[in-house]
């Protein structure tokens, strides 16, 4: 376990810390990166809708948003806030299982961390690539864990 890493679940879902600790401790491992503190809250629609208008000033829900407190990319001081909700639609609209879509969610908000961006296209490719190897990696060694329950 990462004893700075901490992970909170807000919706009606019994999140399997141990295994969000061990994604996250391989891919601090596998990409170089230290954790000062981070927190990743696991939240509803809702929860996460006002977060994006307090926050971003968007009126919509989102699968995920993070916050870097530090700026740093090699030391994270952040958060990750996942949608439980969106994660399950995102699932279903790209035919994988729920769980492996809370992985990939994992796993874009570190990228992000790390300085990866998603907003020009050149910059999402490259992101989406790297996401998408560690995503098939991951899946192979992750997925007999029961990530979270429905």
């Amino acid at each position: 376990m990462l004893k700075n890493l901490v992970v909170n679940s807000s919706a009606k879902k019994t999140i399997n810390k141990t295994a969000i600790h061990a994604i996250v401790s391989k891919l601090r491992k596998e990409l170089g990166f230290e954790i000062s503190s981070l927190v990743i809250n696991f939240v509803t629609s809702k929860e996460i809708i006002a977060v994006n208008a307090k926050f971003l000033e968007h009126q919509y829900s989102t699968d995920i948003i993070t916050f870097n407190y530090n700026n740093n990319h090699d030391i994270f001081d952040a958060e990750i806030i996942i949608s439980f909700e969106d994660a399950e639609k995102n699932a279903n609209r790209f035919r994988v299982k729920a769980n492996q879509e809370i992985i990939r969610l994992v796993i874009h908000g570190i990228l992000h961390l790390l300085g990866y961006d998603d907003q020009s296209k050149n910059d999402r490719l490259v992101m989406k690539k790297l996401e998408n190897k560690l995503c098939a990696d991951y899946w192979l060694i992750f997925r007999a864990s029961k990530i979270y329950n429905l």
